[in-house]
């Protein structure tokens, strides 16, 4: 490989991990949020979270071009802090990962919340044991299958989303061009050899992404269909 697409695999598993790490910090409250939560607003909010399942990248990717733009409420927000524009930066693709990402992280662990004895949690408070503690000592043990999955997937789909990150990353080499965009110009160009490369290389990773989510969680299948 040349030294151009190392650099794209390089910031690519940069974005995912970084990407990941955003998802489970917002994604985590939001899915207990959805699983404990008798809020007639709830199934509105289950939605929005997987809209970006049945929606063309292209199109989550246009209305965030839209929205982190000059001319958007979110890219003007950021320059009047001085941070600047989003489109077409590292930032951007992160923001970008993390819309696109996020059924596939809250939807493994809403299942894992909801799978949780409401007894258990009763009995935790019995023993005088405050809301945090119920979370830390009851909780997040109990759901630790679907948090696993969920970062798998969440990281996994990162690597492997193309339509999102082009909107709003363009081909930028070093900055915004990651392995799938390395990829499409090498097919774009003709350059077969290198785009088999790159190609057997995301084949292999979804390959061992996916024995090690059903190895993490045999129940995972049902997250990834």
């Amino acid at each position: 490989m040349s030294e151009a697409d190392w650099t794209a695999i390089r910031l690519t598993a940069l974005l995912a991990a970084t990407s990941t790490l955003a998802l489970l910090v917002l994604g985590t409250p939001l899915a207990w949020w959805l699983a404990r939560s008798r809020s007639r607003l709830k199934p509105l909010w289950a939605a929005l979270v997987a809209l970006p399942l049945v929606l063309p990248p292209t199109v989550v990717g246009f209305y965030l071009l839209l929205l982190l733009g000059p001319q958007g409420p979110v890219g003007a927000l950021t320059q009047w802090l001085g941070l600047g524009r989003l489109p077409f930066t590292f930032g951007g693709l992160v923001v970008a990962s993390v819309v696109a990402g996020l059924p596939f992280v809250v939807q493994p662990l809403q299942q894992a919340f909801e799978a949780i004895p409401e007894a258990l949690l009763e009995a935790a408070a019995t023993l005088r044991a405050g809301p945090w503690d119920r979370w830390f000592s009851v909780a997040l043990p109990l759901a630790r299958p679907g948090l696993a999955t969920a970062s798998v997937l969440g990281f996994a789909h990162t690597v492997g989303e193309f339509g999102v990150v082009l909107m709003i990353g363009g081909n930028i080499p070093g900055r915004t061009r990651v392995l799938s965009v390395a990829l499409y110009d090498h097919v774009e160009a003709l350059e077969y050899g290198d785009a088999h490369r790159l190609a057997a290389t995301l084949v292999v990773f979804a390959l061992v992404v996916l024995v090690a989510l059903y190895r993490l969680n045999p129940r995972a299948g049902a997250a990834t269909r």
